[in-house]
Order: C-alpha cells, then sequence, then structure tokens
C-alpha cells in the first residue's frame, strides 16, 4: 500500500516541479530567445555580386570571402545573430534583426571601402587597405584638432620607400573612388604610420575605421531588393502569433482532457513540457525565432499531441478488449511505439530535405521543426510512459472511465 502510495506523491511532485520550473524560468528563457526579422523589426537587402576590377571571376570562394566580409562589417553595427545567406551563384541576402536605421546599415555593408594610398596624379595606386595592419585603423585627431584616422601598414619600409620618392609632392587617399584627402609628404615616414583626414566628424571617423579593419569586400554590390520592417509591426507580428498559439494550445488541452480523461491531464502535463523545452533548446542553441520557426513550433506540438493520441487510443482498444487498465497500458504503449517513431522520423527527414535545399527563412522553419520533433519524442514517450505508469501501477485509478472508455464497450473489439 506504502509503494503505491509513494508512486502518486512522486506523480505529484513531478507535476510540482515540471510547472514550478516552468512559471519561474519562462521568461527568462524567452528573453534570451534571439527574435528574427519578421518579429522584431529590422532590415533585409539582397545584393548581386559583380567583378570589383576587369576580368574578375565571381566564383564560390570569392563569394565566401563577401560573406565572411559583410559579417565582419555586421559587427560594427552591433546587430546579434545576422542572417547572411549566399543565393544561387552571385547574390547574397542579409537579414538584420534590430535595425533602427536601415539607411546606415545599407551605406556600411554594400560600400566596397577600398582605401588606396596613390601616385601624385590620382592614377597608380601605391598602398591598399589589404596592406594595413589587422586593427591598425583607429579615430583620431589631426594636427589642427579634426576628427581623422590613423592607419598603420604591415610593411613599413615600403611605406618610407614611397614617402621618400615623393617628397613635397601630394599622395592621394582614396576611399573607393572617392577622394578622402591629398597630404604633401613633407619628409620620409619611418614608421608605417599615415592620417587620414577629410571634414569628418567623430562618429564619421569612428566609422571609417572600423569598416577598415573590417576590410575591403572583395566585389562590388548592387543592391536588388531591401526591406525594412518596422520595430513596431515586428512586435504586432509576435504578439498576434502568440494569441494564435495560445488559442491553439488551449482547445487542444480542453480536447486531451474532455476525451482522453486521466491519459489527457497526463498529455497536457506533457504537452507543457515539451512546450518549455523547445524553447530552452532554442535559447542555448542560440536559435532565431522567426513566424516559421513559431509555426514550426506550433506543428511540433500537433506532432506530440499526435504521438499521445496513438498511444492513448491504442490503450483504450487495449481495455475494450477486455484487458486490465495495467495490461493495457503495457501493450498499448508498446504497440504504438514503431507507429510514432516512423511518423517522427519521416517528419525530421521532411524538414532535413527542406534545411539542405531552402533558404534562410525555409532553413529556420525546418531548425525548428527538427528541434520540436526530438523534443516531442522524448516527452510524448518517454515522460508520458512514465507518468501513466506511475498513475496506473498506484493501482488506484482502475476503471475504464478513467481512461474515456465505457463499461459497455468492453468486449466489443
Amino acid at each position: 500500500m506504502r509503494v503505491r502510495k509513494g508512486r502518486i506523491v512522486l506523480f505529484a511532485l513531478l507535476v510540482v516541479v515540471i510547472f514550478s520550473t516552468v512559471g519561474f524560468t519562462s521568461q527568462s528563457v524567452w528573453e534570451d530567445i534571439t527574435l528574427g526579422l519578421d518579429l522584431q523589426g529590422g532590415f533585409e537587402v539582397l545584393y548581386e555580386a559583380q567583378p570589383l576590377e576587369k576580368g574578375q571571376d565571381i566564383t564560390s570562394g570569392v563569394m565566401a570571402n563577401a560573406a565572411q566580409a559583410v559579417s565582419q562589417r555586421i559587427d560594427v553595427l552591433g546587430v546579434r545573430e545576422p542572417e547572411i545567406s549566399i543565393e544561387g551563384e552571385n547574390r547574397l541576402r542579409v537579414s538584420l534583426a534590430g535595425v533602427k536605421d536601415p539607411e546606415k546599415a545599407r551605406e556600411i555593408l554594400g560600400k566596397p571601402a577600398v582605401l588606396t594610398f596613390r601616385d601624385p596624379s590620382g592614377e597608380e595606386k601605391l598602398m591598399r587597405g589589404a596592406d594595413l595592419v589587422e586593427g591598425g585603423a583607429k579615430q583620431d585627431f589631426d594636427q589642427n584638432g579634426q576628427p581623422a584616422v590613423t592607419v598603420k601598414f604591415k610593411d613599413a619600409k615600403k611605406f618610407h620607400q614611397l614617402t621618400q620618392e615623393y617628397i613635397g609632392q601630394p599622395m592621394p587617399i582614396y576611399l573607393d573612388d572617392n577622394q578622402l584627402s591629398a597630404p604633401v609628404i613633407n619628409e620620409p615616414i619611418p614608421n608605417g604610420e599615415a592620417i587620414i583626414s577629410g571634414n569628418f566628424t567623430v562618429e564619421e571617423a569612428k566609422e571609417l575605421a572600423e569598416l577598415l579593419n573590417a576590410g575591403s569586400l572583395p566585389v562590388k554590390l548592387k543592391e536588388i531588393h531591401s526591406n525594412a520592417v518596422d520595430a513596431s509591426l515586428g512586435a504586432k507580428s509576435l504578439q498576434e502569433s502568440l494569441v494564435a498559439g495560445l488559442y491553439a494550445i488551449g482547445f487542444i488541452f480542453l480536447f486531451m482532457i474532455g476525451y482522453y480523461r486521466l491519459p489527457g491531464l497526463v498529455a497536457v502535463i506533457t504537452l507543457v513540457t515539451y512546450g518549455y523545452l523547445v524553447l530552452l533548446t532554442f535559447s542555448l542553441l542560440g536559435v532565431t525565432l522567426t513566424l516559421p520557426g513559431i509555426a514550426a513550433f506550433i506543428l511540433g506540438l500537433g506532432v506530440a499531441v499526435d504521438a499521445n493520441i496513438i498511444m492513448y487510443e491504442r490503450i483504450k482498444d487495449e481495455i475494450r478488449l477486455g484487458k486490465t487498465v495495467p495490461s493495457a497500458n503495457r501493450s498499448g504503449s508498446r504497440r504504438s511505439f514503431l507507429t510514432i517513431f516512423d511518423a517522427n522520423v519521416t517528419t525530421v527527414i521532411g524538414a532535413a530535405v527542406l534545411f539542405y535545399f531552402g533558404t534562410s527563412g525555409v532553413r529556420g522553419f525546418a531548425v525548428s521543426l527538427i528541434v520540436g520533433i526530438v523534443v516531442s519524442f522524448l516527452t510524448a514517450v518517454a515522460l508520458s510512459r512514465f507518468l501513466m505508469n506511475l498513475l496506473v501501477r498506484s493501482n488506484l485509478l482502475k476503471r475504464p472511465g478513467w481512461f474515456g472508455v465505457k463499461e459497455d464497450e468492453i468486449g466489443e473489439l
């Protein structure tokens, strides 16, 4: 008798622990999840890569380098978890959630930022931004106290020779095709350092230094399409999605408890656990949650419900055959396993195909769906079975009515 009561107590303790954990930590878990462009607003732009110089080929390696350069520039904007994807042979899609100034983002991302020191005619390129020491550009002030950018070259000897050659002549400094300044070389510069002035503000000088440290783009990026999503629109989308999701979950809970009785209650407990674990996994893996991701979350919830229904229907069938509740629970759980397993595996395969062939939005949906399927399998099979076994083996819940089976239905199958 004590063992039976112990199982009920253990069941109650587990339920208290689950709901307490969900109640006290859900908010912090939710706040750690990165929201996508469509949920918090931001900026998305599609670029077409074009040769930076005549005869340049746009290869997969060049596109990978371009994506890396863009990623480094995004750090200048302070954007968390950007999405950068290569589409086709020469297109680059960049999604920046939380960006408040699309124009600034557009300028920083699309500017080639090729720094060149040229001869007095402005034609021959003597030194390039690629010759700079890594992180060698910084915001400073010139002799007149005006904001400027100081740079340091890897080959100080080469720069010394060039400044010695052009003493008394200007050495124009260009950013792309725009001349920033044309300082006259008064004496050789032996330390490989130079200062770039150009009527900058402090913010402009700082931004230029960060761009130079991030590196120039290996290609020209021509903007094909851009889309700015206002933060208020993103917040509205999130609110509407959550409300719709809560309604769906509420109806599911009512149906499960009303139709399956005791197993339905167990299902509700496992579904709450499912939702919490999925969000926790998103947070730990750094998954960016988007509207398609929320759709995948709800779909995964449906799959979890389906797994519970398959198992509970099988248990009900076993009870209708005349088996005792413990026996029906054992055989129904065992015989439903392969069906649940097959359904989950096929869904994961479909999601994997979507991830492999899809673009960023589709991939986000696929990742969210795979996470949901794995977690739903663990909760719907492992946790649900464990909780059901605790209740059934307590021997306090013997009546078929607890499982939604009427007395006159027993022996019909």
